[in-house]
């Protein structure tokens, strides 16, 4: 059996999905209770914040896959206690969800820091941004066909949630991943503008791109980010370091396949845009 946490997000849902067609059994937990997850899903609900919830779930796991929200990682949240109860739990592989920043020195190193020293088997997935993260336009764009965004020409080698979730069912499935950090972006770098564009294609009709100040973007984000996230995010956003800006190939060598382009994205959701 496998166990996903965060199992209603962007990738959680795609990883299930993936999990389940490859036949496997499948535990999805979440810290809510189940939200239209597939037919033969057994749901936990429980909080990282509190290891002990998480220890139901784990009965007769051999992997787990790990994903640690903001708000955890903000509040303080003991990994190294979680780790304690999925070791405890005898589960043997842990596919942790990490970012591209971490390899960059951009985003702190705890919670891989915290697996490598758990004595699990372990895989490092480290993603670019989301093509989803977009999905944040799709009030704008339904409203009056216009996305607001700062650094309109900065562009980023976003990625597709379920190429990440494709990836993280391999190495949560197939041996040979142990060990392994895999960069996770998408094919090309895109801009806000350029995704814009493509998200105004596959609504076959135009999406205008509006450039906000930095000042103008902190204050909108500050809404929902603490303070030093979204100064550190803007940063990173309009003057990316060379490692961010780097176009892997790791999701090519895992699936044998090219990554999915933004446009691919979009056409994909264009119902959340309409």
């Amino acid at each position: 059996m496998i166990v996903v946490t965060g199992a209603t997000g962007n990738v959680g849902r795609p990883l299930v999905r993936a999990l389940l067609a490859a036949g496997e059994r499948v535990t999805a937990v979440s810290r809510r209770g189940p939200d239209e997850l597939p037919a033969g899903v057994r749901h936990h609900q429980a909080d990282l914040a509190e290891p002990r919830t998480l220890k139901p779930a784990l009965d007769g796991a051999e992997a787990l896959f790990l994903l640690t929200s903001g708000d955890f990682l903000a509040q303080g949240g003991d990994l190294d206690a979680v780790l304690d109860v999925v070791r405890a739990g005898g589960v043997r592989r842990v596919v942790l969800l990490s970012s591209q920043g971490v390899g960059t020195g951009d985003h702190p190193s705890g919670p891989e820091d915290a697996v490598r020293r758990s004595g699990v088997e372990w895989t490092m997935l480290r993603p670019a941004g989301f093509h989803s993260n977009t999905l944040r336009w799709a009030g704008a764009v339904r409203g009056g066909r216009t996305v607001a965004a700062p650094f309109g020409d900065v562009a980023l080698p976003t990625v597709d949630p379920d190429d990440i979730a494709e990836v993280a069912a391999v190495a949560l499935r197939e041996p040979g991943h142990a060990g392994q950090v895999y960069e996770l972006t998408g094919p090309a770098p895109v801009s806000p503008r350029q995704q814009a564009a493509a998200i105004g294609e596959a609504l076959g009709e135009p999406v205008r791109f509006v450039e906000q100040s930095r000042a103008e973007a902190r204050a909108e984000m500050v809404r929902f980010m603490p303070e030093p996230i979204v100064d550190a995010t803007l940063d990173m956003l309009g003057d990316p370091s060379p490692g961010l800006r780097h176009v892997s190939q790791d999701v090519e060598r895992v699936l044998g396949r090219s990554p999915r382009t933004f446009a691919e994205w979009a056409t994909r959701n264009a119902d959340a845009f309409r």
